[in-house]
């Protein structure tokens, strides 16, 4: 992620948390760049057919953040922690909705020109299967889906997932590795829902 003052963060954080709705003002232009990012990389996985945009994901994953009563967030890392799940969720929904039109969500079927389409359908249900094993993975070790959640669909380095979960980065980097171990196994066994 790049790197924003995150204390300037943090404390516009802290003004909305309070209830102060001109905070929110301020904090949109300093997070929106980086909230693209992340947004712009887990959309590069749905190419090529891809019909959601970043800026709509950016949108929806703010609308979704801001639309609480209760705002409350520690810290940038916090934030950017709350963003990588909302971003997670809308992406599934994204996915299953695909995968529901492939199904024939009376739609017709798809003609030979249109393989990129097919490809895009294929890494919807990729996606699916991951949100799938994730949910599992959690079940049973909750800090390691967040380790995951967080690194992988919020883009949150070492540090601020370590922050986030309250743990050290060095055990972060190993949870990191053994649920992504975890997840291999479960994805190539074929194990889905």
């Amino acid at each position: 992620m790049k790197s924003l003052n995150p204390k300037e963060i943090t404390r516009l954080l802290n003004r909305v948390s309070d209830g102060e709705k001109k905070a929110l003002d301020e904090l949109i232009p300093l997070i929106y760049g980086e909230l693209r990012e992340i947004a712009h990389r887990h959309l590069l996985k749905l190419r090529p057919g891809n019909t959601l945009n970043t800026t709509d994901l950016v949108h929806e994953a703010y609308l979704k953040l801001t639309g609480s009563e209760n705002l409350n967030w520690q810290n940038r890392a916090h934030f950017f922690a709350a963003s990588a799940t909302i971003m997670r969720n809308l992406l599934i929904d994204y996915a299953r909705a695909r995968q529901a039109q492939r199904r024939g969500g009376g739609n017709r079927p798809l003609p030979l020109d249109e393989a990129t389409r097919f490809i895009a359908e294929n890494r919807a249900r990729e996606l699916i299967d991951l949100d799938n094993a994730l949910t599992r993975l959690a079940a049973f070790d909750a800090q390691k889906a967040k380790t995951i959640e967080y690194k992988f669909y919020g883009g949150l380095t070492n540090e601020e997932t370590a922050a986030v979960l309250g743990i050290s980065a060095s055990t972060v980097k190993r949870e990191f590795r053994l649920a992504r171990a975890w997840l291999f196994g479960e994805l190539n066994a074929g194990n889905f829902e």
